[in-house]
């Protein structure tokens, strides 16, 4: 009797992960469908209609007819856009797990606002335009702007709290886009330039650029998927995770650093674009629970597909 109930009991148990993985995996099934519509809408929908022949033509590389000229002018922008969703999902991701904020992303809490600051600076100051300088700004301009926003929330009784560094953010953000307006008013040739920029996009997108960002987003992706045991130990909060073996202090940094290379790299090619950190990470955590190995690769995929959409 006892054999049968404990057979009984592991093919429950059995059972029991076979749904828990089935909704996951649903999940992010129906995302790579959705980012694969938004792809093929994104090469086809625009100024001239395009027909799948030209589709076809442009991915086998000819460029013999208008519309395959058109689609081939409009992959690196796709490409360009995929990429930015998913560094800026993936960094909401991890800044989201460090504070335990729902509320925590590169715009919010003034990441993305000091790295197009320090891109700013770049361009007009040091005259420096290139595609490498202005991508070194960006993640030092990001990095600074994270260790004000550590500065001014821990300050005050009580540490840093997830109000707290909601308000500091808040202020960050509205002194960098300050500094950067009076570095851009007195500037008209520089003005028309920028003002496309800070509203964010990736229009006009070149091959050059993609190629060089991939490798620098694909490793900060990597390092993100490499602590997603880390992130989970932080949502149990510091007592358990200390108790599991994490150093707490080691593993915010390596996360925070991550989201800082992602969210300084996308905004010095498609500038501040905000939102896709914020809503998607809580949105996926919906669907498919808080356990981050599940959530980080379902977030990078939709965060891609929002901006491809967007």
């Amino acid at each position: 009797m006892g054999a049968i109930q404990l057979a009984a009991r592991a093919g429950e148990a059995r059972l029991r992960r076979r749904r828990s993985l089935a909704l996951p995996t649903l999940g992010l099934a129906l995302a790579l469908l959705l980012l694969a519509a938004a792809v093929v809408a994104s090469v086809m929908i625009g100024a001239r209609g395009v027909s799948l022949g030209d589709l076809g033509g442009a991915l086998l590389g000819r460029t013999d007819t208008i519309g395959e000229a058109a689609i081939a002018r409009r992959l690196p922008r796709t490409a360009l856009a995929m990429l930015v969703g998913a560094a800026l999902a993936t960094a909401g991701v991890g800044l989201q797990a460090v504070t335990r904020n729902p509320l925590a992303d590169p715009g919010v809490l003034g990441i993305t606002s000091g790295a197009a600051l320090a891109v700013v600076i770049t361009i007009t100051v040091i005259g420096a335009r290139g595609p490498a300088a202005t991508t070194v700004a960006a993640i030092i301009g990001a990095a600074a702007a994270a260790g004000l926003l550590y500065a001014l929330s821990t300050v005050g009784v009580g540490g840093a709290s997830p109000l707290k560094i909601v308000l500091a953010g808040a202020a960050i953000s509205a002194m960098c886009v300050s500094v950067t307006s009076a570095l851009i008013l007195p500037r008209p040739d520089a003005m028309e330039a920028f003002r496309f920029w800070q509203i964010g996009g990736v229009g006009g997108a070149q091959w050059g650029t993609v190629r060089w960002i991939l490798p620098v987003i694909v490793v900060g992706v990597l390092a993100a998927f490499a602590s997603t045991r880390a992130m989970n130990a932080l949502a149990l909060g510091d007592e358990l995770a200390a108790g599991l073996g994490e150093r707490l202090g080691g593993a915010r940094f390596a996360i925070t650093a991550g989201a800082i290379v992602l969210a300084g790299t996308a905004t010095a090619v498609a500038g501040p674009i905000g939102f896709v950190g914020l809503i998607v990470p809580p949105f996926c955590r919906l669907v498919v629970g808080p356990d981050h190995r599940v959530l980080l690769p379902l977030s990078a995929v939709v965060g891609a597909a929002l901006l491809v959409g967007a």
